[in-house]
């Protein structure tokens, strides 16, 4: 048998590399006729369609593809292959095969037809597509397969799923760079992320396996389950999830709206922690309390949404939309159980009814009730307080 491929591969071009299998057009009694006789006969018919515009019909063929340093570039075994010199393309039955890259096995491919290309760059196949990295174990599934070896990129498409022990996902098509070890998704993609539980929906997703990341230029949004229920959700123009740390990253136009707490949180920049369930915001941040109406910004923000408090630093503005009621300070924490707060330097309480302002190096209280009390600091810090006469009502915050 080794003897017989290596006689046929020197019949072929170099460009496409046919590997026939014993007993391949010579029916019954094959065994009996001496090898020599098959090759010679083999040699003819091959001569015969490449001289003519023939198709020449074989059965069980294996085609291999090298690169001018001998380097494998595909083997395609199939059922049943009809070779035609005219379209130089080989029609192939129940593909199954092997894709090379620098001479090594990187995917195991199989389907139900498929083309190769005699000019050697580029497999096609179609029908219950099965693709497996060999060394990641993504295996992708879907009804169009195509390999262009030059190019470094595998395709497939068409009703397009992927897997591994970390991620699910399906898309409308997958590109796989082998050398630079990453996988693009298209269209309508959803991947689901096993732990923590994630979905995350867009329509460009860059999935490095070998990495533990996956991350999206496009809007995006995630939502975090728990029990098949949606407790969390993100939005934002770019996504990076780090799986391996299980942090993502939401840039421009970064939202964030978790159940419980019930919150709005906005920002161009923040850093999401599923394990510790909190949220960072190292730019200018806005937290929304969804129930209460009561809306606190500052320059920088940072979350405990297991803890249910929230601190934010720099310029910080409280209001209490219910009770027209505002709060401006340097620092403040922000206790989201039981709607109170710490604030810390140079903080100035503002209400409407009663009219009046409250200034002094620290407060604590609640916006939502305008129950707040403005301290001292126990170092000759004043508290002032400020009434405001009935002609001047409705200017406060002007």
């Amino acid at each position: 048998m080794i003897n017989l491929k290596s006689q046929i591969l020197n019949l072929k071009s170099p460009k496409l590399r046919l590997l026939f299998l014993a007993a391949l057009i010579l029916g019954i009694g094959a065994c009996a006729v001496p090898q020599e006789t098959q090759k010679n006969k083999l040699a003819e018919d091959l001569k015969t369609a490449q001289q003519s515009n023939s198709t020449l019909t074989l059965n069980k063929v294996t085609l291999e593809q090298a690169n001018e340093k001998g380097e494998t570039f595909w083997k395609v075994n199939s059922q049943n292959a009809v070779y035609s010199k005219d379209q130089k393309i080989v029609n192939v039955q129940k593909p199954v095969g092997k894709l090379f890259q620098d001479g090594k096995e990187i995917y195991d491919i199989q389907g139900e037809t498929g083309q190769v290309f005699q000019e050697g760059n580029q497999v096609f196949l179609k029908g219950n597509i099965v693709a497996t990295d060999l060394k990641n174990g993504v295996v992708l599934r879907g009804n169009e397969l195509e390999w262009r070896p030059k190019e470094d990129v595998l395709v497939v498409r068409n009703n397009l799923t992927g897997e591994n022990k970390q991620v699910t996902a399906s898309a409308k098509e997958a590109r796989v760079f082998s050398r630079a070890k990453r996988m693009e998704l298209f269209g309508s993609v959803v991947a689901n992320v096993k732990d923590p539980i994630l979905q995350l929906r867009t329509e460009h997703l860059v999935w490095f396996v070998e990495q533990q990341k996956v991350n999206s230029d496009k809007p995006t949004q995630i939502d975090r389950y728990k029990d098949k229920i949606v407790t969390d959700s993100g939005f934002s123009d770019q996504v990076d999830v780090d799986l391996k740390t299980k942090i993502a990253t939401l840039t421009k136009n970064a939202q964030l709206m978790p159940s419980d707490p019930p919150l709005q949180i906005e920002s161009s920049l923040m850093s999401w922690n599923f394990p510790a369930q909190s949220v960072v915001s190292p730019g200018p941040v806005k937290v929304f309390h969804r129930v209460e109406k009561v809306t606190m910004t500052g320059d920088t923000g940072r979350g405990d949404l297991q803890k249910k408090v929230f601190y934010l630093t720099g310029n910080v503005v409280g209001i209490g939309e219910k009770r027209q009621a505002q709060l401006n300070t340097d620092r403040v924490t922000w206790y989201l159980t039981n709607q109170t707060f710490d604030a810390e330097g140079n903080v100035v309480y503002k209400q409407l009814n009663p009219v009046f302002n409250l200034t002094g190096p620290r407060a604590a209280g609640e916006l939502k009730n305008q129950t707040v009390i403005v301290k001292g600091d126990g170092s000759g810090g004043q508290v002032v307080t400020e009434f405001v006469p009935d002609e001047y009502k409705g200017t406060l915050g002007q």
